[in-house]
């Protein structure tokens, strides 16, 4: 299986990065995680085929993880996609859908479409199958606006991705990522706590218990990549692939 990084900057393109979307890929399994807005021309960036992605996996719904939406999904309809498309993530996606296309093209979430599109609500902490993944979501907590807000567990082929979203710590990613053969988690700043993002240092602290087989820092300010040859963890890079 392998995991491939479309993007991993934080909402301000720290680094010149592109926004938040995580391409995994083995036999039968092929999903995104997240879809922020610099997604599509990331994608195309990294030679990655649109039409067999069946799956994207909206953790919040802020612009930099779900304002690509409107560009995959009107791409897909004038390439003449036929390939079902499920689109799922927190309690709210069908109205979130419905008004991120209006916001980026009029008119465009009532558009007649030649492949079939599934809006799926996944419920915090309980296991939800979309085709040959399983994924389980955790809440986290990252503001008042834009959520609910999710950690993801997927389990696909026989690994376990875990990502912790957009999150200040809490228990729950150590449900999310306990033993997981890679864990993907936001690194906003190295020490400096702040609400609603995770630092280093006290992600540190709880590693030892979390104990994933392969750690890489993501979402991460200019604090952190300033740094981040110095630092004792994988860092992500756009383009980055991973092979589990």
């Amino acid at each position: 299986m392998k995991v491939q990084f479309v993007g991993c900057g934080d909402a301000f393109g720290s680094g010149g990065r592109f926004n938040t979307c995580f391409h995994v890929a083995g036999e039968n399994a092929n999903f995104l995680i997240d879809c922020g807005a610099t997604s599509l021309v990331a994608l195309k960036r990294w030679g990655i085929e649109r039409e067999s992605i069946d799956a994207i996996l909206i953790t919040h719904f802020h612009a930099d993880h779900f304002g690509g939406i409107p560009f995959f999904v009107l791409e897909a309809q004038f390439a003449k996609r036929t390939r079902p498309l499920v689109i799922a993530g927190p309690p709210g996606i069908e109205a979130r859908f419905a008004q991120v296309m209006e916001a980026a093209f009029e008119h465009s979430s009532k558009t007649s479409r030649r492949f079939e599109l599934a809006l799926v609500t996944l419920g915090p902490e309980r296991e939800t199958a979309i085709g040959p993944i399983k994924v389980t979501p955790f809440p986290v907590v990252h503001g008042a606006s834009g959520g609910p807000f999710f950690a993801y567990r997927v389990e696909a082929e026989g690994r376990v991705i875990a990502y912790s979203g957009d999150t200040e710590w809490t228990d729950n990613l150590i449900e999310v990522a306990r033993n997981a053969d890679l864990f993907i988690v936001e690194a906003y700043y190295r020490e400096r706590k702040i609400r609603n993002h995770l630092d280093l240092r006290t992600l540190e602290t709880y590693l030892p218990e979390i104990k994933p087989r392969k750690l890489i820092l993501t979402h991460m300010s200019d604090d952190v990549l300033a740094h981040h040859h110095t630092l004792p963890h994988t860092t992500a890079e756009d383009g980055l692939i991973v092979t589990l």
